[in-house]
């Protein structure tokens, strides 16, 4: 089968890989119908190499059940589906204590288990998620990253009529706006710094779009609230500036939730920092989309609000590409050569 390996720092293969072949009693394979490109992917084929070299990369899928083992219930050969790429051990205290996303061996497909970027992919029944017939494949592929936002979300104690401010309006930033909606915020501020992005920002839903490049976030929100602030900012642009930024958008007693890895060092001046103790903020970090029980209420809650359409992952999609365009694509992405949503690969059209 046609599939994407990641041999080491942005060695990354379009080659032939060995068809899945069901071993477990709980095994399901599923015929990939489109696999997204997480910015994790991007870090770990630009900085960090593959956990195993030449695995099969990839986690953000959707597809069709082909074959299932013999203990499967829960679908079967012909079944439309997600998949849920995390994997936790289930014996550490945080498994024990219905806490998966913080196991201490928690991996996700592309790591040690194949991945996705391949025309066959192979799950444990209770991995994989049903989907409705109104929620297309391409919508499908995005429940993983919509899980992970509304991990987030579940975080908070976030009340409706709250103003929300999401500073970075990628992928994540673009589902945290849409997310924030359905947790009832009254105002929703999208910050970037790249006006296109800010224009689907305000397509899927945010109020007020803020460019922070010349005049800082917190000092035009102030502006337009009468020196309001919100009560929950959420990091999602993983940079390092925005990681020490968003500690001036709260008010008092207000939240920020970290969705963002920067994968840097990061400076944080004075003023920003005091604010977390003078105004008492509640810092949170939100890692992974999974809950107990496994997968979590973060998938069946991204499979009813893709249904409704209120969360619309559509302007969010830039690219929609062969498999075979994998390696260039990468690059293409490191190197800033093109601007890029989130991309989607069809490992049936070669």
């Amino acid at each position: 089968m046609r599939s994407l390996r990641l041999y080491g720092k942005q060695d990354m293969r379009f080659e032939e890989a060995e068809e899945p072949v069901i071993k477990n009693a709980d095994d399901v394979i599923i015929r990939v119908k489109a696999v997204g490109i997480c910015g994790s992917d991007i870090s770990r084929f630009n900085k960090l190499g593959p956990y195993v070299e030449g695995t099969i990369f990839g986690h953000e899928f959707s597809g069709e059940v082909v074959e299932v083992g013999s203990n499967v219930e829960n679908v079967k050969a012909g079944d439309r589906v997600a998949g849920c790429p995390a994997f936790n051990c289930g014996e550490c205290e945080s498994c024990r204590k219905g806490e998966p996303a913080r196991c201490k061996k928690l991996h996700v497909m592309g790591a040690y288990h194949p991945g996705a970027y391949a025309e066959y992919a192979m799950l444990p029944a209770e991995n994989v998620v049903p989907i409705p017939d109104n929620v297309d494949f391409d919508t499908a592929a995005m429940i993983e990253p919509s899980s992970v936002v509304v991990h987030g979300f579940y975080r908070t104690n976030m009340q409706p009529g709250a103003e929300v401010a999401v500073m970075g309006c990628g992928n994540i930033g673009l589902l945290a706006i849409q997310w924030a909606k359905i947790f009832g915020a009254k105002t929703v501020y999208a910050i970037d710094i790249d006006d296109a992005k800010l224009a689907i920002a305000k397509e899927v839903g945010a109020d007020v779009v803020i460019n922070s490049k010349e005049k800082a976030a917190h000092d035009q929100i102030n502006e337009l609230n009468g020196n309001h602030c919100v009560d929950v900012a959420i990091e999602s642009a993983g940079s390092p500036i925005t990681s020490a930024q968003v500690f001036a958008l709260p008010k008092k007693g207000g939240q920020v939730v970290f969705m963002g890895i920067p994968y840097a060092d990061i400076n944080i001046v004075r003023s920003y920092f005091e604010r977390i103790v003078r105004n008492e903020l509640t810092v949170l970090g939100s890692w992974n989309a999974i809950s107990a029980p496994f997968p979590g209420k973060e998938w069946s809650t991204s499979v009813h609000y893709m249904s409704t359409g209120q969360i619309n992952v559509k302007p969010i999609i830039s690219h929609r590409l062969q498999l075979r365009q994998g390696p260039e694509t990468f690059k293409k992405i490191i190197n800033r050569d093109g601007t890029f949503g989130k991309v989607l690969f069809y490992p049936e059209r070669g």
